[in-house]
């Protein structure tokens, strides 16, 4: 069954996290099997407020084993250091169960 992961995320330096995040990311991402379905700033909070102003992305996997091999990486464990001094990041992962 499909799953998804989302990210929200306060980027500090958008330049910085383009290039050295989001870019390799994007490519990770489709290495893994993975595919976006919508990356965007500005998200609008229309309850609660936790998120209103943060970048978006959601993306859809084959499954949750799939979102789990690439998060679990070697690949992307340097890619998750990269990005923790430029964002503060909040990250899900949801899917109907095997």
């Amino acid at each position: 069954m499909a799953a998804y992961m989302i990210v929200f995320a306060v980027v500090k330096d958008r330049a910085r996290f383009l290039a050295d995040y989001a870019v390799p990311t994007a490519a990770l991402i489709a290495k893994f099997g993975g595919e976006y379905v919508l990356r965007a700033p500005g998200v609008e909070s229309l309850e609660g407020g936790l998120f209103g102003g943060a970048s978006a992305v959601i993306s859809r996997w084959p499954d949750k084993a799939a979102i789990r091999r690439f998060w679990d990486s070697p690949e992307y464990a340097s890619l998750k250091a990269a990005r923790r001094p430029l964002a503060e990041a909040h990250v899900m992962m949801v899917g109907e169960p095997g």
